[in-house]
């Protein structure tokens, strides 16, 4: 069974860092490129960013270009998002999911207010 279990949301004010892992099972996650995306509310799903295989090559969109920091650590099975200068704007449910294929986790919130 393919599992992916977000961590490490939570509420914090603007300007503070957050740390998101993504716990990988049941596939073989050093083969497959992997996404961050997230979901406010009432609104449709956003590309956040992503990491080749490797984890030599990353993309990230606009909104948090020169904040986020994606990572993974194929021996934990294990990706990364580090969010570094919050605003209330990224507030969202974040999801990490593989780039093809179809997998995703159940997500972790993450507030930002003050």
């Amino acid at each position: 069974e393919v599992q992916l279990v977000e961590s490490g949301g939570g509420l914090v004010q603007p300007g503070d860092s957050l740390r998101l892992s993504c716990a990988a099972s049941g596939l073989a996650f050093g083969s497959l490129d992997m996404t961050w995306v997230r979901q406010a509310p009432g609104e449709g799903p956003e590309w956040v960013s992503a990491i080749n295989t490797g984890g030599v090559s990353t993309y990230y969109a606009d909104s948090v270009k020169d904040r986020f920091i994606i990572s993974r650590d194929n021996a934990k099975n294990t990706l990364y998002l580090q969010m570094n200068s919050l605003r209330p704007e990224d507030s969202a449910v974040y999801y990490c999911a593989t780039k093809y294929g179809g997998h995703w986790g159940q997500g972790t919130q993450v507030t930002v207010s003050s």
